[in-house]
């Protein structure tokens, strides 16, 4: 089961996060999305959280996303993650206004 939170910033983040890991989600199985790509990856690394990588997307997503537009790549991480195609394009607009979308997964 997926735990999907949304929040404005960095300090925001944190707290969700923190709350997640008391309720024993494990850092790596939360994931901290942005609509920047400089942004997504600065909070992730401030978070100590997880990284939509290979494991989650596999190889052949992994290389297509390297070719897509942002909105495309954060649709398939998202389901990379778990979510519904449904709920992929939902966040993604969330994204798209600024605000920051955090995944926690079992």
């Amino acid at each position: 089961m997926n735990t999907v939170k949304i929040c404005e910033n960095g300090v925001q983040a944190t707290k969700i996060i923190n709350e997640l890991e008391a309720e024993g989600f494990k850092n790596d199985n939360i994931y901290v999305f942005a609509h920047g790509e400089e942004r997504s990856k600065d909070l992730t690394d401030a978070t100590d959280t997880g990284e939509v990588g290979v494991g989650e997307q596999g190889i052949l997503n992994t290389v297509s996303n390297v070719f897509r537009k942002r909105g495309d790549e954060l649709r398939a991480k998202f389901e990379a993650v778990g979510l519904t195609e449904q709920e992929a394009e939902k966040y993604e607009e969330v994204l798209d206004g600024g605000q920051v979308v955090i995944v926690a997964t079992n």
